[in-house]
């Protein structure tokens, strides 16, 4: 694994890195608290100055479409199994409100327990823990830190800026 330097930060590859090693590590795993109804989550120290994240997701939960704006970032399901809906596609960073998507950019990944993945700047998702029974649970990194989390609604090929979220709204 590569060292991050001072200057450029972590690397996808180190952030994916982390959330191996970070997943694999079941007394962590075990320590999150888990709540029947609602998205639980503990801070974690990522490597060079990442954010990280130890998330739990009871079953039908999920966050909507969002980015993680100029971050880059990695995810991986540490037990259960999660599903990611995607675009791939770049979409403009800013100064739209509504766009409307073009045909075949859909990506659907299913994550079991062990499985994850990284992801460039402004990538668009959603994850979802489909289980009717269990809970999942996964580990995150972003670098930089997130500075805003944008949020979208979706209706077919129509995705529209909600709202911005910035750290205060989530630590």
């Amino acid at each position: 694994m590569s060292v991050p330097s001072a200057a450029s930060g972590p690397t996808q590859a180190d952030l994916l890195a982390f959330v191996r090693r970070a997943a694999a590590d079941a007394e962590l795993i075990a320590s999150l608290p888990l709540d029947p109804e609602g998205r639980t989550w503990v801070r974690l120290e990522g490597p060079g100055g990442s954010e990280a994240w130890l998330i739990g997701w009871p079953p039908g939960t999920g966050t909507g479409w969002h980015d993680h704006a100029e971050s880059v970032g990695a995810f991986l399901t540490a037990a259960g199994e999660l599903k990611e809906n995607s675009l791939a596609a770049r979409l403009p960073s800013d100064g739209w409100k509504t766009l409307e998507l073009a045909e075949e950019i859909d990506r659907q990944r299913k994550l079991p327990a062990g499985t994850g993945r990284a992801f460039g700047h402004h990538h668009v998702h959603e994850v979802l823990n489909e289980s009717t029974e269990r809970h999942a649970i996964s580990v995150h990194a972003y670098y930089p830190p997130l500075p805003q989390i944008r949020r979208y609604s979706r209706t077919g090929p129509v995705l529209r800026l909600e709202h911005v979220e910035r750290p205060e709204d989530w630590q």
